[in-house]
């Protein structure tokens, strides 16, 4: 009896298949023009900013009282006014100024924080204790203590600033830290690492996506909390910045003023945010390949 044959998988023939080539592939199907312009986001966002700007026109047309709405025009006119007088330059400054010393010093308090809890086993409980009594906590609604405390002074005014900044930036920073991959820890180990060396050397530039998003959210907290708290701290002390000079115009019945510092507002939060934020993104997580 013969043995049975042994059965082969069926072999193709091999053949090659030419690739064309990238610029002849992009010739024979071009984007429409449409999807082309649309593909860059400036120009959406700019005629995202045009259409409000037109639902702005329209309603204060149909509204048609000044002292509720005024139009964008008035509006306009009253912030390049403002701008060319040097008062809502003025007002600008004193804002900044407050605003860059207790965001620097929230996020000075929120490093040492964050050094500590991931150095130690009482730090993270500290900062775990911390961040979940005073995040909740509204910084506006410590501005009555603030003022018992520090009187009617710049104090008080970096009070709240450095409550608005330090808990959002304390609890994503450590969320940082602890999603750096074990493997990088024990490589800083191994090169005598400890402490502050190996949080500056090693958890930072890895956890630099994380802080930068908690930077962010500092920003935006501070940024309305000093608003916020300069009109009751203007209405107290008759001087302040940007928040003052909305909540004087709102009692001369300055309507188009009142709209032109909250212009003032939105424009420095715009510019703050891709000025500064999307480069320093650009130039750093994004360039090291850590973010897309």
């Amino acid at each position: 009896m013969s043995a049975p044959a042994t059965l082969l998988p069926p072999v193709r023939d091999e053949y090659e298949r030419p690739l064309e080539a990238p610029g002849e592939l992009a010739s024979a199907a071009p984007l429409p023009t449409a999807r082309r312009i649309f593909a860059h986001s400036w120009v959406s966002k700019t005629l995202i900013a045009f259409a409000l700007i037109a639902a702005w026109e329209i309603a204060a047309r149909l509204i048609s009282n000044d002292l509720l709405l005024p139009t964008f025009g008035a509006t306009l006119s009253a912030f390049v006014q403002g701008v060319w007088s040097g008062e809502l330059l003025a007002k600008t400054a004193v804002s900044m100024s407050v605003l860059l010393r207790g965001y620097l010093l929230g996020a000075a308090f929120a490093f040492v924080l964050t050094s500590l809890a991931v150095s130690t086993r009482v730090g993270r409980d500290l900062l775990s204790m911390l961040t979940a009594m005073f995040n909740p906590l509204p910084s506006i609604a410590l501005l009555p203590l603030a003022l018992l405390w520090f009187g009617l002074g710049t104090g008080s005014l970096l009070f709240v600033l450095v409550h608005a900044v330090l808990w959002p930036l304390a609890l994503n920073t450590y969320s940082g830290f602890q999603s750096v991959p074990a493997t990088l820890k024990m490589t800083g180990r191994n090169y005598g690492l400890s402490g502050l060396r190996h949080v500056l050397l090693i958890l930072v530039p890895a956890a630099l996506p994380s802080i930068l998003a908690g930077l962010r959210v500092g920003w935006a907290f501070a940024w309305r909390t000093l608003i916020a708290a300069e009109l009751v701290f203007g209405a107290s002390s008759g001087s302040g910045g940007l928040g003052w000079y909305i909540f004087q115009n709102r009692n001369e019945l300055y309507t188009d003023r009142v709209f032109a510092g909250l212009a003032a507002v939105i424009v420095i939060g715009l510019l703050v945010e891709h000025l500064v934020f999307d480069t320093l993104e650009r130039v750093t997580v994004r360039r090291w390949g850590v973010q897309q």
